[in-house]
């Protein structure tokens, strides 16, 4: 399984090193069971993507979180926003995370900048407020299992309105949705990286497969 990370700005080196570790871990303990798809037994390679001709031969991509509107322009200038929108639209398999979220989102309530438009949710962007209002907390998430997930809010976006094809995949305390899944696209407003639990990326190579 070959899986792109976008990697013109932001924590794109994290998602390299989580693929990775779910990739050491599949060839140490291939007897042992996965808490949250049965037995590991997988194959992952991960690409750092920067021009078109890197998407080529992916069956996945990650855009990180990040400074969204650096992400928007560079991905513009690198020719890269059309590329992913097709690919997107024929089914295509994409995690968008924080600046990621906002790159997928159709409407973004404060941004001027182009998206790639793909999923049916409106945005709010440093939802928050500024770096020193991060925080973190647990997000019960039926799509991972019974135990709740620590999340990583990093002047993070919500998502302010939501089509019915679109499924809410977490929300907080106050009903803020902060995840969401719309076929083989995925968006959250934190930082799955930035965690030690593995499976939001193994939730997302399992749509892969």
């Amino acid at each position: 399984m070959r899986i792109g990370v976008l990697a013109l700005q932001g924590a794109f080196i994290e998602h390299i090193e989580v693929l990775s570790s779910l990739e050491r871990l599949s060839h140490r303990q291939v007897n042992v069971e996965d808490p949250f798809r049965g037995r590991l037994s997988l194959k992952v390679k991960a690409l750092p993507v920067r021009l078109p001709k890197d998407l080529d031969g992916l069956d996945g991509l990650i855009i990180p979180g990040g400074e969204s509107t650096t992400i928007s322009r560079l991905m513009l200038d690198f020719q890269l926003m059309q590329p992913v929108r097709d690919l997107a639209q024929a089914g295509f398999p994409i995690l968008g995370t924080c600046a990621g979220m906002i790159l997928l989102a159709k409407e973004v309530s404060d941004f001027g900048l182009e998206t790639l438009g793909l999923m049916d949710i409106r945005v709010k962007r440093n939802a928050f407020g500024r770096q020193v209002d991060s925080f973190e907390t647990k997000l019960e998430m039926p799509a991972l299992g019974g135990q709740p997930f620590h999340a990583i809010f990093i002047r993070a976006p919500i998502i302010e309105k939501a089509d019915s094809k679109v499924e809410i995949m977490a929300k907080l305390s106050n009903g803020v949705a902060v995840a969401a899944r719309q076929g083989n696209l995925v968006a959250t407003a934190f930082h799955p990286e930035l965690t030690q639990d593995l499976r939001f990326h193994r939730y997302f190579l399992d749509i892969i497969k």
